[in-house]
């Protein structure tokens, strides 16, 4: 379904204005926004929904993932900088830096990209879950803990020290693999290309959680001292399933910044963190289908809001956590299977009372 409605937003981009079916550039990059904080939600949802680890920092891994990704198209901008400088990006020029860090070496090959969006998140979320899990911290502790490390990461990236553009990021990208990225038709492509990923990261996340690691993951959130004394590693479950769900949130965040075409240390705030934990929230916990529908239900939302009320919107996105918390612990795809329950349990009774008229 994400794939098909990707495909007609991207053909309705490419017709003439004139055209009644004609879908303008804001609409598409707005979806594909959407897409790419649906990764991030999906990404939430493993470890919270299947694993029970309440985390308060993936916008981190998100963040991470867009830097890297922004590091490259920020080599392809080349000589057609302000500076005219084929080495240095504008900002290093601006801030007098001799050479390019050693940690940007390689940024300008796509492939080194690719590899610097899930190794870095990657590494970050395996020494910080081996820390955490092998002390054994958990619940509200390991909260706490998780929107620290983002917060610190945030203020680190503030820092125009580090070679990251400081407060204002990474920008004014131009093109990817030699196609512009103002055009409509790469924008197009790169709609149906998130839609694609994030069906194929919805599938292989469905097929984590539906075998044996999957029951072994609910097995640790609903008795995890049971499940050590049956000879299992929780920690070890945990530390996969938090590296694996990092990956996937950096992904997001690399598709994020093609489309939206900017990456700042403001992707770190914890906010993003609480914000992605609401879109759960919403859809349904431990689901999958429902992270995703949160999430672009809840960002469809917040873009209504920011136009109409923009100094009530986040009175509303807690007013809906608050009324979902009450009203649908199990989100919206909790409501839908109620509904299928309910039905099914009147079924059966409609059934026998028309046998018994019969008789």
């Amino acid at each position: 379904m994400v794939v098909i409605v990707a495909g007609f937003l991207s053909l309705g981009s490419l017709l003439p204005d004139s055209n009644p079916l004609s879908v303008s550039p804001f609409i598409v990059t707005l979806v594909g926004k959407y897409l790419a904080y649906a990764m991030l939600a999906v990404a939430v949802d493993l470890v919270w929904g299947f694993a029970g680890i309440l985390t308060l920092g993936h916008a981190a891994f998100f963040a991470l993932g867009g830097y890297a990704m922004g590091m490259y198209l920020t080599r392809e901008i080349g000589t057609r900088g302000v500076y005219g400088n084929p080495d240095l990006p504008d900002f290093m020029v601006f801030l007098s830096w001799k050479s390019l860090p050693w940690y940007w070496w390689g940024s300008n090959h796509i492939l080194m990209a690719i590899v610097l969006v899930f190794l870095v998140p990657g590494i970050l979320a395996g020494l910080f879950g081996w820390l955490a899990f092998r002390s054994r911290v958990s619940g509200v502790y390991l909260s706490i803990v998780t929107q620290a490390l983002t917060y610190a990461l945030m203020l680190a990236f503030f820092q125009n020290g580090l070679g990251f553009g400081g407060n204002n990021g990474l920008t004014d990208f131009k093109d990817i693999l030699g196609f512009d990225l103002h055009s409509q038709t790469t924008r197009a492509t790169m709609l149906v290309f998130s839609a694609l990923l994030l069906a194929g990261t919805m599938i292989g996340a469905r097929w984590l959680v539906s075998g044996r690691f999957g029951r072994l993951l609910i097995a640790v959130r609903d008795a995890e001292s049971r499940t050590r004394f049956l000879g299992y590693r929780p920690e070890q479950v945990k530390l996969l399933v938090w590296v694996v769900s990092a990956m996937i949130a950096a992904l997001g965040g690399a598709l994020y910044v093609i489309q939206v075409g900017i990456i700042n240390p403001g992707e770190f705030a914890p906010a993003n963190s609480i914000e992605s934990v609401i879109w759960v929230a919403v859809g349904g916990r431990g689901t999958i289908c429902g992270a995703v529908i949160g999430a672009v239900l809840v960002n469809f939302g917040k873009t209504l809001l920011t136009a109409w009320l923009p100094e009530a919107w986040l009175y509303g996105l807690g007013l809906l956590f608050i009324l979902t918390t009450l009203f649908l612990p199990e989100g919206l795809m909790g409501l839908g299977h109620q509904v299928m329950r309910r039905r099914a349990e009147v079924t059966p009774e409609v059934t026998q009372t028309e046998g018994d008229a019969e008789s």
